[in-house]
């Protein structure tokens, strides 16, 4: 019989290692849980502001943290099923205790050995709802705070959802806006190469068929000669009355262009390939601008407004002919006007 007693007695606490296996298991389970959710809370924080990666990692993260919680709902009935060999073990301790009291009699004290027994493993029953209890609470919580981050990650899914909409009605405007733009600048120059025309038209009228006085492209171009004196910025009398009938033409154009079409007359000064070094014009750079300023203020004087002119000096850099015979260089000291918006 001592023999007997000793196997129930070995059989009745056979549990109790494994039972503390489950507990620490669960301890370290949860304590995983949420040191992992503490990173991926600090990484969805930081990832925030980017938009399509960050919700490629949100949602790589709550298929983590699914896999987690089915884990731990995993360990959660296995919990539950220990609970149930607990309860079941505590019944049989019960039936045992019962039975030793009705074999035992007046053995006080195994009596009292087996209501201590009994007593710790209702303690341990106890102790195992309680922790049950704090895993089922900690499950809820991640399901809250999984809630959370859903809403989160539809938050940032509608903000980026809208940003692109305005992106798409901000290219759509901006696109609008180019094609009337082009229009309305194509219909600018267009009117202004109708005033070029009119303006060159009336500048053949007034000075005549002359073979130094040319028409290159959109441009009208003087010889030098025929308003300058070799090595000089000061006009001759012939180039005077030039400039004159050339004023009185621009003028009357002037007073038809519409005042929408910001138009001014461009003066540009070349010169031949041959440097020049005077006391006042120690380049061909100074003399081509020099002589473009006093057609510019031969203009102003006859009455053209001067915020519709323009002097430019290009020195020998922009020959009409290459060469270096006399015909090259006369054709490429020249004067050029050009009528052209600003």
């Amino acid at each position: 019989m001592s023999l007997a007693r000793t196997r129930r007695r070995s059989e009745g606490t056979g549990y109790w290692p494994g039972f503390v296996d489950a507990m620490a298991t669960l301890l370290l389970v949860v304590t995983f849980l949420l040191s992992l959710f503490m990173v991926v809370q600090f990484f969805v924080t930081q990832e925030s502001s980017g938009k399509d990666t960050a919700l490629s990692r949100l949602n790589a993260q709550i298929a983590q943290l699914t896999e987690l919680l089915a884990l731990e709902r995993s360990s959660k009935k296995t919990l539950e099923d220990n609970m149930l060999g607990l309860t079941a073990t505590l019944a049989s301790e019960k039936a045992e205790k019962q039975r030793l009291q009705g074999l035992l009699g007046t053995q006080d004290g195994e009596k009292d050995a087996a209501t201590a027994r009994a007593a710790a493993l209702q303690g341990a029953l106890d102790e195992q709802k309680t922790l049950s209890a704090e895993a089922l609470a900690q499950v809820e919580l991640l399901n809250q705070q999984l809630a959370a981050l859903r809403s989160q990650i539809a938050a940032l899914e509608e903000a980026l959802e809208k940003s692109e909409q305005r992106d798409r009605e901000s290219q759509t405007r901006i696109a609008d806006l180019g094609k009337r733009l082009n229009v309305a600048l194509a219909r600018k120059v267009q009117e202004l190469a109708r005033y070029r025309s009119d303006f060159f038209g009336r500048l053949r009228t007034v000075l005549g068929e002359r073979e130094d006085v040319q028409i290159v492209g959109d441009r009208f171009v003087f010889q030098a000669e025929v308003l300058f004196p070799s090595g000089s910025d000061e006009m001759n009398p012939q180039g005077l009355a030039q400039i004159d009938k050339l004023a009185g033409a621009l003028k009357d154009v002037a007073r038809q262009i519409p005042p929408g079409i910001n138009w001014v007359l461009r003066v540009d000064g070349h010169s031949d390939s041959r440097p020049i070094a005077t006391p006042q014009f120690p380049s061909n750079w100074e003399l081509s601008a020099a002589r473009a300023i006093s057609v510019v203020r031969r203009l102003i004087a006859q009455g053209v407004p001067p915020q519709r002119l323009v002097a430019a000096g290009f020195g020998e850099f922009q020959p009409l002919e290459p060469g270096d015979d006399e015909a090259a260089f006369r054709r490429n000291r020249r004067i050029e006007l050009k009528l052209t918006e600003k």
